[in-house]
């Protein structure tokens, strides 16, 4: 059976500018063989059981040169697999994909080229500095900054280049600066001409060098600025000053941490990455299926005996409605039962579900559906909770005290993540991490044993923001002070009092 390659271009750094026919076909891949330019989070995408396969390169420094990885593309076709191979920017430019697929060419694979988004362009937009723009620059030209070593000469037709072109991009170019500005002011470019260097560009870590073609090289090494960056020049290098957007961003330059579970981080994560944010998610806490289902499909079965139903958390929601299913039932069956949810992500959770819930307290914890349901219980009413295996005690204990008959069964547990502890610890340790974010009390002990001794110590380096007062206080008993407490107990809240807080505008 003859396999397929798919030479995919993965865009220029920022992850979310990669293709929708590019993710397609990461998603339907049988090995994927990447490069240290693609982000890793781009590898999500991939199914479970497919095979990795990193062939990365960096200046000097070759995991597997170009003809072995040529061969291996044809190798791995040939044993009938679907290949991705995925590539920094667009294959085609400055990127060898021509060679690569000539190589398949040569074997008889079929192939297929899925163009990515160039950093030649996306990289100075980032920048705010648009190639071209009416006026100032009519045409751009895109130059290799670092030609194949084993030719005699350079091809590059600099007495041509020099003044042809407005805009000049160089990629892979910042080794051989001192090369390029000489070549380019010795055929005509004035030395003067407005010019940019950007490393990392698209990626949080973005940085800008504003200069001039002449005093360039003497910048670039005075502020040590290193590859990957592409170098540009022309006069639309001064719009910068008027466009710049990426790095104004209010978390720009900010390295947060998520401690959620993985499958819970991501309205978070997005939403820090959005305001400029690089985030690292490291799952301090995993949701599992509780030892056993019995309890609360008894419970379940038992639903027209209960007066009310409270739900502690979307997790919670998402149990209960699940084995409701895997016994056949669906909503109908709480017709008869009151419902109360902390918290309005709760609450939507149960809209989705086609629940109305009969409570919403203010204050979205357990003490909030306390003071919510006082009048609403009388005594002997039975009430529901399923929740996280281990949680606070409050809840049960208060409707006691009103005289219902409380029983709280298993949902889900809470354990802990998969996060590799010694190599956050190592960030940590580096002062690396900006900001730490609790959304549980959890989140908080869990991240502390993956820490391990000097658990403590370590979190305590970068600022500490909790969700609300009961992760606050476990952050306290834990030796750490958080410098964040969200005014309002939910993701957006904790978003909020984020950005007030780098702002200035943050108050106890």
């Amino acid at each position: 059976m003859q396999g397929f390659v798919y030479l995919v271009g993965a865009g220029p750094g920022d992850y979310k500018l990669i293709t929708v026919k590019a993710l397609e076909c990461i998603g339907k891949a049988d090995t994927i063989v990447y490069d240290r330019l693609a982000d890793d989070r781009l590898l999500s995408a991939a199914r479970t059981d497919a095979e990795l396969i990193y062939v990365g390169k960096a200046s000097s420094d070759h995991t597997m040169r170009q003809e072995d990885i040529n061969r291996l593309l044809v190798d791995k076709a040939k044993e009938g697999k679907t290949v991705v191979r995925l590539k920094g920017g667009d294959p085609f430019v400055f990127g060898r994909g021509g060679e690569e697929a000539l190589a398949l060419v040569a074997s008889g694979v079929p192939f297929e080229v899925v163009p990515g988004i160039t950093s030649a362009i996306a990289v100075p937009a980032y920048a705010g500095i648009p190639v071209t723009h009416r006026g100032i620059a009519t045409s751009f030209a895109v130059v290799t900054g670092h030609e194949d070593p084993t030719k005699p000469e350079s091809t590059i037709r600099w007495d041509k280049l020099a003044t042809g072109a407005d805009t000049l991009v160089f990629l892979m170019g910042v080794e051989n600066l001192p090369q390029i500005t000489a070549k380019l002011i010795e055929n005509g470019r004035p030395a003067d001409t407005p010019a940019a260097v950007i490393r990392w560009g698209t990626k949080p870590e973005q940085r800008v060098l504003t200069t001039t073609l002449g005093q360039a090289a003497a910048d670039v090494a005075a502020a040590g600025l290193t590859p990957p960056a592409i170098f540009l020049v022309g006069h639309v290098a001064t719009l910068r000053d008027k466009l710049a957007w990426f790095d104004n961003k209010p978390l720009f330059g900010k390295k947060v941490l998520v401690t959620r579970a993985r499958e819970q981080a991501s309205q978070l994560t997005s939403r820090l990455e959005e305001l400029g944010a690089r985030v690292v998610e490291a799952p301090a806490i995993k949701i599992v299926p509780p030892e056993s289902y019995e309890p609360l499909d008894r419970a379940i079965a038992e639903l027209a005996t209960y007066h009310w139903l409270i739900f502690t958390s979307v997790n919670g929601v998402d149990a209960f409605f699940a084995r409701l299913d895997a016994a056949g039932l669906d909503s109908r069956v709480l017709a008869g039962v009151k419902i109360a949810a902390i918290g309005a992500v709760t609450a939507d959770r149960l809209q989705a579900h086609g629940i109305r819930a009969d409570i919403v307290p203010v204050q979205f914890v357990a003490e909030g559906v306390v003071s919510a349901l006082a009048g609403e219980i009388a005594p002997g009413m039975r009430v529901l909770i399923p929740r996280a295996l281990v949680a606070r005690d409050v809840l049960p204990e208060k409707l006691t005290e009103m005289g219902a008959q409380v029983e709280v069964v298993p949902a889900y547990r809470t354990v802990t993540g998969d996060t590799d502890g010694a190599a956050l610890a190592e960030q940590l340790a580096a002062g690396e991490i900006d900001l730490i974010t609790f959304t549980s009390s959890s989140t908080v002990t869990n991240l502390l044993s993956l820490l391990g001794r000097e658990g403590a110590a370590l979190a305590g380096k970068a600022k500490i923001a909790c969700i609300g007062p009961i992760t606050a206080a476990t952050c306290v008993e834990q030796g750490l002070t958080p410098a964040i407490i969200a005014k309002e107990y939910t993701i957006s809240g904790l978003i909020e009092s984020i950005l007030q807080y780098y702002r200035g505008e943050y108050h106890d």
